[in-house]
């Protein structure tokens, strides 16, 4: 690749923004990742005034919901929280569950959304779950095609092996591209509904901190899509670079 590519072709442009991009998105997502954990971590401090549990919180917003269907269940781990629509489940951590901090009540409330967009049969959630068995199988590929990729010249887009393998590549990641996509507005609506609820039985500060709590960890999810997006765009770029040298 000469230096006047970046400039006379595209796709020798999109690889060179995006490996300018790569350093910026990276520390994007690992400071997203520290202060969601800082964030929860303050508000797990402040204990709600009413006295009432995560649990006890999400019992009643479901109960409001007309839900009387989802049952608990107990998850070892921090922030492991999370809502199994398979069998109508929300699994709550150890340091949310019988919590009554405004972080635990924020996060559990959180999950309990996902659970009214499942019975509501919400567009995006619905399209993420149907994604999940086409993800997960297409993500088992992923490894052994970088592996062989790498082995057989996956680095040189201009070798016909190098093309096929970057061609898999690109639509595993599309797909996992896709999934993020999807996963961004069912993640902010399900802390919508959260904090809907919430601001309706809190004190206006504590309904402030759990806004904060759900703010953050919806960055993480933007995080994620960025960097997704960065790697199907630089393995796209990769794929047309290799085309264009036939050309």
């Amino acid at each position: 690749m000469n230096f006047t590519d970046l400039f006379t072709d595209p796709a020798y442009l999109m690889y060179g923004i995006t490996m300018c991009l790569f350093i910026p998105f990276l520390l994007f997502g690992v400071i997203a990742s520290i202060r969601v954990n800082s964030v929860f971590n303050k508000y797990n401090a402040v204990q709600c005034s009413s006295g009432i549990s995560a649990q006890g919180y999400v019992r009643k917003f479901l109960d409001g919901e007309g839900l009387d269907n989802i049952r608990f269940a107990a998850v070892h781990g921090s922030l492991t929280d999370n809502f199994n629509p398979t069998n109508n489940t929300i699994s709550l951590s150890d340091s949310v569950r019988n919590s009554s901090s405004v972080g635990a009540i924020g996060v559990a409330c959180h999950e309990a959304g996902h659970a009214v967009q499942h019975a509501r049969k919400y567009f995006f959630s619905s399209a993420r779950l149907a994604l999940v068995p086409i993800v997960n199988f297409a993500s088992t590929l992923m490894w052994p095609i970088f592996i062989i990729g790498y082995i057989l010249g996956f680095a040189s887009p201009y070798t016909n092996i190098g093309r096929i393998l970057l061609a898999a590549g690109l639509v595993v990641m599309g797909l996992t591209l896709l999934f993020s996509l999807v996963t961004l507005p069912t993640e902010f609506d399900a802390s919508r509904r959260a904090y809907k609820y919430l601001k309706t039985c809190m004190l206006p500060d504590e309904a402030k901190g759990v806004r904060k709590v759900l703010t953050a960890a919806a960055m993480t999810y933007v995080a994620s899509f960025m960097m997704t997006a960065l790697q199907f765009l630089r393995i796209l770029a990769l794929l047309l670079m290799g085309r264009n040298r036939e050309k």
